[in-house]
This record gives structure tokens, sequence and C-alpha cells, in this order.
């Protein structure tokens, strides 16, 4: 995610809001019907645990403006810079599916590894169903 430009935080789960949960309220509980919470984010010691992946972003706001500001030129003078062109005045809209594709790509690597890694490994992992 800190690969998109305008990304300067990131979550996943509960992220900074579980710095004022205690353990025994952060604990995601399994069931055999499933996980009761997912405050984790779907990973737990960056595995899946088979919920969903929840990943929140920052964004920082556009600062390519019709404004001027203040700069230096390249033998430290003061000067004064306008950005020219066309730049859109909030990045969130097209941030948005950008940040699902990166996840999505994220998540598809990592399999691939694991699949070019253990492609003739066979698992009996059971299933447990995610809470709805």
């Amino acid at each position: 995610m800190m690969s998109i430009n305008a990304v300067k935080g990131i979550e996943i789960g509960a992220g900074f809001n579980s710095i004022t949960q205690k353990g025994t309220e952060h604990r995601d509980a399994i069931t055999i019907n499933g996980f009761k919470s997912n405050h984790a984010g779907g990973t737990l010691g960056g595995i899946s645990s088979g919920q969903d992946v929840l990943v929140s972003i920052a964004l920082k706001p556009t600062s390519s403006l019709r404004l001027p500001i203040e700069s230096i030129d390249k033998e430290g003078n003061p000067i004064e810079v306008i950005t020219k062109g066309r730049h859109d005045p909030c990045v969130g809209i097209r941030a948005t599916p950008i940040a699902e594709a990166m996840l999505a790509m994220t998540i598809m690597d990592h399999v691939m590894r694991h699949r070019a890694q253990n492609a003739g490994v066979k698992s009996s992992t059971p299933v447990v169903p995610a809470k709805a």
C-alpha cells in the first residue's frame, strides 16, 4: 500500500484503535462456527486467518495546487513556484480502486509463491466457515 503515491498510513484490522483495547477485547475467539470477531483484520502473525482481509489507508491531501509556494532555486536563492497543469483536487476517488487492486495483487503474489514452493504438498486443514 505504501507504494501508492498519496498513501501516508495503513491499518490492518482494528489498527490504531487496538491500542485502546485490552488483550481480552482484541483477540479473535474462534468457535466451531468460525471467528467471533475480526480485530486482527484477517491476519495473525503475518499469516491468513481465513477471514476477510481488512485494510484501511490514509491519503495525504493533494499538494499540486495552482497557488504559489516558497522554494529555492539551484543556487539557493528564494523563488516562488506555481504548479501548472491539470491536477486532481482529491486523490481519494482514484485511490480506492488502485488500493483494492494493489491488495489483490499482493495477496495473489503470495498465493503464487506458496504454490511454487509447495506444489506437491497436500494438507488436511479443516474448513472453518467465517462469521457471516
